[in-house]
């Protein structure tokens, strides 16, 4: 019969054991017949297909360069965050195709697919691109229109007379 358990740490002793006790599961990288690994990255209404293989840091996205592309060094930063947290900047050349949404949706949904990606080109990468929360898809979408408002949730300006 199991052990009874009395206190916060009795609960972690018990998980810390069983997590030694089940198997570990062991990745295995997944590359196509050129080296590259593949993955959709998705944020708000952008959808970002991404191949990533390795190279000097060149990135493409729609047949253009990052900078041709993205004007704003911010959305620039937000693609190269899985590289800097990996510890792989310059290290990968990053081809991608985006659709939908506007330019921030896509600098994210393109950062979503680089995370995804270089996790199926290295899974022991995974720990760190899970708790910086790269790996997680951000669900947030724009709210409808209701009737008789405005917009979302703004109402027509209240007349007394």
């Amino acid at each position: 019969m199991a052990e009874k358990i009395e206190s916060l740490k009795d609960i972690k002793a018990a998980a810390s054991s069983a997590n030694s006790a089940s198997e570990t599961v062991v990745r295995k990288a997944k590359r196509d017949k050129f080296g590259r690994s593949y993955a959709t990255g998705k944020r708000k209404d952008a959808v970002a297909r991404v191949w990533i293989k390795p190279g000097k840091g060149n990135v493409t996205i729609n047949d253009k360069s990052i900078d041709q592309y993205f004007g704003r060094p911010v959305l620039k930063m937000i693609i190269n965050q899985p590289f800097e947290v990996t510890n792989r900047v310059n290290e990968f050349d990053v081809i991608c195709t985006v659709k939908g949404g506007g330019l921030s949706g896509q600098a994210g949904a393109i950062k979503h697919g680089i995370s995804k990606a270089l996790n199926e080109y290295e899974p022991e990468l995974r720990a760190v691109l899970k708790k910086a929360g790269f790996l997680t898809r951000d669900d947030r979408t724009v709210e409808r229109k209701k009737y008789g408002k405005a917009k979302a949730r703004r109402s027509y300006q209240f007349s007394k007379r």
